[in-house]
């Protein structure tokens, strides 16, 4: 009898294997969903922060040469109605972009600005320039570069009060077993405006979902791994060009936390003026992850 109830959990706990591999890390479901609650709080809170993406309010590809922006429709970079009429010059010369001269005070700095070499997104610190409460920076992708506009009082920023989202459930709380390369490998993934951009996979993250054996090909962050990945819920209930999701670096083991309650929404399912990278082909899973963020219904009157 002893031997048959052993036999019982053994097979219990084969079971529940096939979902995560037993490579959970078990934590209190009400502190974990507390966890989770918090994360998406912040996550509003960052998207409708002064550089989150909810109050853009306009992306402009500059050409080489003279390029004229205000709201006037005679304008080469055409800006939104509040904007004043005429506002400036930008001048593009190869990889140079200046602010030429301006027909109003531009601010870079707090201090009226004009006939300067403008630095952009790539440095990781680029010249903000400011009207009233209308802001913009320049930003480079592949070979174009472009103006990136901000409105401050853009009334979207007070139109998205929640992201749909699926229960949150510990099980997609994934251990995933992370395989180095002997040296990592740079891919070229491509955006939704067409560019590509080079990321770094330095390995492998091996998983389980429904007793599947899964891959996906992380990209170096800062403080551990950046995950572009689709599945089968892609245009069905989550945005269709994929979500995204950070964990933390491999621990001493070699061993991941993928928590896909935490998967998220790119920022091109809120705006249309983001530039966002696509799943490499290969990070698409053949599965339905139903955790975190669900497609945004919001999404067309956010671009209106």
């Amino acid at each position: 009898m002893r031997m048959n109830i052993v036999k019982f959990w053994l097979v219990i706990i084969a079971g529940t294997c096939l979902f995560t591999g037993c490579n959970q890390n078990r934590i209190q479901p009400e502190t974990y969903r507390t966890e989770i609650e918090a994360w998406r709080i912040k996550r509003i809170s960052n998207l409708k922060a002064r550089d989150g993406w909810l109050n853009l309010a306009g992306l402009y590809w500059l050409q080489d040469g003279l390029n004229t922006f205000g709201s006037d429709s005679s304008n080469s970079l055409v800006f939104p109605k509040q904007a004043p009429a005429f506002i400036g010059v930008l001048e593009r010369n190869g990889d140079s972009i200046y602010l030429l001269s301006t027909s109003v005070p531009v601010l870079i700095g707090g201090i009226a600005s004009a006939h300067v070499k403008l630095r952009n997104d790539a440095s990781g610190s680029p010249d903000v320039m400011m009207v009233d409460s209308l802001a913009w920076f320049i930003i480079k992708r592949g070979d174009k570069y472009g103006v990136r506009l901000r409105d401050f009082n853009n009334p979207m920023i007070d139109s998205l009060t929640a992201i749909p989202c699926f229960e949150t459930n510990d099980r997609w709380r994934i251990k995933a077993v992370f395989k180095p390369y002997s040296k990592p490998e740079k891919h070229q993934v491509q955006t939704i405006i067409g560019t590509e951009e080079d990321n770094i996979v330095p390995g492998e993250l091996h998983f389980r979902v429904g007793g599947k054996k899964l891959i996906l090909y992380p990209f170096v962050a800062e403080k551990g791994f950046f995950l572009v990945f689709g599945d089968a819920t892609n245009g069905s209930g989550t945005y269709p060009a994929g979500r995204f999701l950070y964990t933390d670096a491999p621990d001493a083991d070699n061993h991941v936390i993928i928590d896909f309650n935490k998967a998220y929404n790119p920022p091109c399912a809120f705006t249309p003026y983001a530039t966002c990278p696509l799943p490499l082909r290969k990070n698409i899973l053949p599965v339905a992850i139903e955790a975190g963020e669900k497609t945004v219904h919001l999404f067309s009157q956010l671009h209106h």
